[in-house]
């Protein structure tokens, strides 16, 4: 595991501790463990020298130099707010540890925003037929934007807010996306699995397919989206607001470039001269809370509007999140000319 390079015995030498930081490089820090794993402190190359300064020696062990009371996050208890202050803060990497203070991971920010609580389920079953002849062989989440997949640019994006675990719903040409992911899964730090559908469930009716579920939340999203939006954000909105379930919303703007009347029954009643208009479309991504499930029917077509309706029946609150960064939903040919062209300049991690 890519972690245990930072990890050092407390009896080691300082003198390996050095070596071991050399090789780390930009990312330099170890934390101390004892035999157990047991997280007993973190080093950096300021502590060994202000330990040799104090009067240490190359070959005594670090735990003459390291520092006793090093910051760390609990997998068990993982507080959002406290990673963000960590970040924040300039703690590029901080050791994740269980509920006996065993190091099981670390978390360096350079490579990961934060640590979502939630499951992913990626909705990758649609026939993608605006897009024929393109999608005739292919699945329409396996089509190259750039040098990756749609797919794989999500995955990349998941993965970097620190998604612990992914379902991909499949049908159309569902061997080629679980291949796929067979010879992908290892790229990533989080777990991805794949569940086929055996009749076309609509757009969110597959969810119920996924037998297993660890986290109270549940994100949502269509396969063929390209986006930059901020999960971390998103999740965020979600909880403040105690809200059942949250959409995305994408902004269109609309702008007439003539003076508008309002009329009755043939009357002038008001004047608008040059109006804009801002609508909000469904951005295909939800966040919805764990017993939403209950709401969806087993092994019928449902679809992300019906829930919303049933969720609404049911006089639970629905929230809307605004994204006012880069969004496209790559469903015809021009979108996907569009996205071609847009991920020359488009920075999505």
């Amino acid at each position: 595991m890519e972690f245990r390079k930072h990890i050092i015995q407390e009896t080691d030498s300082v003198k390996n501790a050095l070596v071991m930081l050399d090789k780390l490089a930009a990312d330099a820090i170890l934390f101390a463990v004892d035999h157990d794993g047991v997280l007993t402190g973190s080093l950096t190359d300021g502590d060994i020298r202000r330990g040799l300064m104090a009067g240490s020696k190359i070959n005594d062990s670090i735990h003459s130099v390291c520092y006793k009371t090093p910051k760390y996050i609990n997998q068990k208890k993982i507080e959002l707010t406290k990673l963000i202050d960590f970040r924040q803060n300039n703690f590029n990497i901080i050791p994740i540890v269980d509920e006996n203070n065993i190091v099981v991971d670390v978390i360096n920010f350079k490579k990961r925003k934060t640590i979502l609580p939630v499951d992913v389920v990626i909705m990758a079953g649609g026939k993608g037929m605006r897009l024929r002849p393109l999608t005739e062989d292919l699945p329409k989440p396996l089509l190259k934007v750039g040098d990756k997949s749609i797919l794989e640019h999500s995955l990349l994006r998941y993965d970097a807010f620190g998604v612990k675990s992914i379902n991909i719903t499949t049908n159309y040409l569902s061997q080629k996306i679980e291949d796929f992911i067979d010879q992908k899964k290892n790229d990533y730090r989080t777990t991805i699995e794949t569940v086929k559908e055996s009749q076309f469930l609509g757009t969110i009716g597959a969810i119920k397919l996924v037998k297993n579920f660890s986290e109270d939340y549940i994100l949502v999203s269509n396969s063929d989206l390209l986006t930059d939006i901020d999960f971390e954000a998103f999740f965020l909105d979600f909880v403040k607001s105690d809200a059942d379930m949250s959409v995305v919303s994408i902004p269109y703007h609309v702008d007439i470039p003539y003076a508008i009347m309002d009329i009755e029954d043939d009357y002038l009643k008001s004047f608008h001269e040059k109006p804009k208009y801002t609508y909000y479309s469904n951005g295909g991504i939800y966040l919805l809370k764990k017993e939403l499930l209950n709401l969806i029917p087993m092994n019928e077509a449902f679809s992300a509007t019906d829930l919303m309706n049933a969720v609404i029946s049911q006089r639970k609150k629905i929230k809307t999140f605004a994204h006012n960064g880069y969004w496209l939903d790559i469903g015809q040919h021009q979108d996907y000319k569009k996205a071609q062209n847009d991920i020359k300049t488009l920075k999505l991690l």
